[in-house]
Formats: C-alpha cells, sequence, structure tokens
C-alpha cells in the first residue's frame, strides 16, 4: 500500500482553529473552521475562489449524529455570508478550493453533484440540500481530473474528522500483512435469525451489506437498562432503520450497505439486538475471533 502525505497548518495555533490541508503534488486545497472563525476564513485569499463548501452541525437526532448541507459558489466567501444569515445547524465549515485557481462554476457544480451523491452514498450524514442536481456536461479530460480531485478529497477530509463521503469499501483479504483490512468475521444467532459479516475496513469495522440483523431491539435487563451505552446501541439500530440502512423483510432486518461501526461490540449490539462482547463473537472462518486478529503480531 503506498503512503499519502498530508500537509496540515494550524492557522492559529491551535488544534480547533482555522486548519489548511493539502496533499503533495496535488491541486486542490482544504480549510476548516468553526463558525466562530468564520471572519477569519473570509479573509483569506482561498475564500474569493470558485469552489465547493460542507457546512456541518451536530444533531444526535439524525443518522451519523451529523447534519452537512453541501454548495459551490463562484466566490465561496459571498455565499458563506448569506448561510451565516439563513441557516443556523452549522457550527462547522469546509470550503474546498484549487491551490492554482483553475475551478470553473462547472467544476464547481460537478463537485457539489458528485459530494451531494457520495454523502447520500455514505449514509454517514444527514444530507439537508433539498435537491441532488446532477453534474454539468464535462469535456472527457475535465471528467477525468475531477474524479480524481474526489478521490483526494476522500482522503483529506478524514484526516480533518469529516466523514461525509467517506464509504467503506471491503478488499479481498490476502493474509500477507500488507493491507490494513482483516478477514471477513460472522455473528451467527439462529433462534434469533442473525447472520451477518462484518471486516475491519480503513481501521473501521464495517458491518457487510446482505447481512441479517434483528428487525427490533430485544428486551434488557434491569442493570443493563441503567447503561447509557444500550440506550445508545438501541438508538443507532433505531436510526438504521429510519435511515433504510437497515429494511424489514419476513420479519428480520437486512442491511442493504455497508454500515462502519465504532466497534466491533457496537456493530454486534446492533444485529442482536442485546449487549454484545464483539471481540468474542465475531469469528472468522478459520475460527478465529476478531480479539485475536486484532492481537496478532503483537505478542
Amino acid at each position: 500500500m503506498n503512503g499519502k502525505q498530508i500537509k496540515l497548518f494550524l492557522v492559529d495555533g491551535s488544534p480547533g482553529g482555522l486548519t489548511s490541508a493539502e496533499i503533495t503534488n496535488w491541486t486542490g486545497h482544504v480549510l476548516s473552521a468553526s463558525r466562530s472563525d468564520l471572519a477569519d476564513l473570509l479573509k483569506r485569499e482561498e475564500a474569493q475562489r470558485t469552489g465547493a463548501y460542507l457546512l456541518l452541525g451536530e444533531d444526535e437526532e439524525v443518522v451519523g449524529n451529523t447534519r452537512c448541507y453541501i454548495g459551490e459558489a463562484d466566490v465561496v466567501a459571498e455565499r458563506l455570508r448569506y448561510h451565516q444569515r439563513d441557516k443556523e445547524f452549522w457550527d462547522r465549515v469546509v470550503v474546498i478550493t484549487s491551490k492554482d485557481a483553475n475551478l470553473t462554476k462547472a467544476h464547481g457544480r460537478y463537485l457539489e453533484s458528485r459530494l451531494i451523491e457520495l454523502a447520500t452514498s455514505a449514509g454517514r450524514v444527514k444530507v439537508e440540500n433539498g435537491t441532488a442536481p446532477s453534474p454539468p456536461a464535462l469535456p472527457e479530460a475535465d471528467t477525468s481530473d475531477m474524479d480524481y480531485f474526489i478521490t483526494q478529497l476522500e482522503i483529506v477530509l478524514p484526516v480533518l474528522g469529516v466523514n461525509a463521503i467517506r464509504i467503506p469499501l471491503p478488499r479481498p483479504w490476502a493474509g500477507d500483512g500488507q493491507s490494513a483490512d482483516s478477514p471477513v468475521f460472522h455473528l451467527r444467532n439462529g433462534k434469533l435469525g442473525v447472520d451477518a459479516t462484518a471486516q475491519q475496513v480503513d481501521g473501521e469495522f464495517t458491518m457487510l451489506a446482505g447481512s441479517s440483523v434483528v428487525a427490533k431491539w430485544q428486551g434488557i435487563g434491569k442493570a443493563e437498562s441503567t447503561v447509557k451505552s444500550y440506550a445508545s446501541y438501541r438508538a443507532q439500530h433505531e436510526q438504521l432503520l429510519a435511515d433504510g440502512a437497515i429494511m424489514m423483510e419476513a420479519g428480520r432486518g437486512r442491511v442493504t450497505r455497508n454500515i462502519p461501526f465504532t466497534s466491533p461490540s457496537t456493530a454486534g449490539a446492533v444485529a442482536l439486538g442485546r449487549s454484545c462482547n464483539g471481540r468474542r463473537e465475531w469469528i472468522a472462518s478459520d475460527g478465529a475471533t476478531f480479539g485475536h486478529w486484532e492481537s496478532r503480531g503483537v505478542e
């Protein structure tokens, strides 16, 4: 696997402040700032260029706990001033431009369309856009360049903690230590009708599309009901049902897309509808538990 060098610059020296990000030999440039730092962002040269942007805000009632609006503008600063007045939900902004200032209005619209498409497919955020515009027709060479531009964004944005367009794509397990991905793990419970598969993908434990899980949360004991994490598991299960990531079929739940989780235990809890020790209960085809695979090579 080839390495990638990403350059981050903390403009005011603080980790939560205005941040600049770029990749060596990539024409793109990304700025990230909190809403309280918007005035400083608007003063920068990049904000006067054509580009795309993401507005992000926390919301525990939606999938991924994040709302996201994606837009584009000839002059990004002007559009952000407008959103400062008309949109209340956001508390963070990400601005995407080009270092060589070669992005045109058509390029910006292409970026907007593709980013909305990717964010919708990823299912990690609630996309606030009322419409999903079709990408404009670009010359073949420009389309190729913009698609490459977006592949670099898929690397840079997660480094900044923005996972809106991050789609987990499992890869075959070679078992040679060259891939960070894992073998496929299984979680089965015949009584509950659970037959789920998952894989560690780019550092995230990802339940795979096609898995069978419980259709509704199971009853839990009084001791468990006082633990906040169990309420969180149940809320995730309900959000995934509401979002369509889990669909009801013949009294069971079927996973419709790859779903990343923060841990194997969270994935297991959502699959079983109860608490789960994911490091023990997810098992590979050779009988190894996820915990055993995770600790490979340590001792």
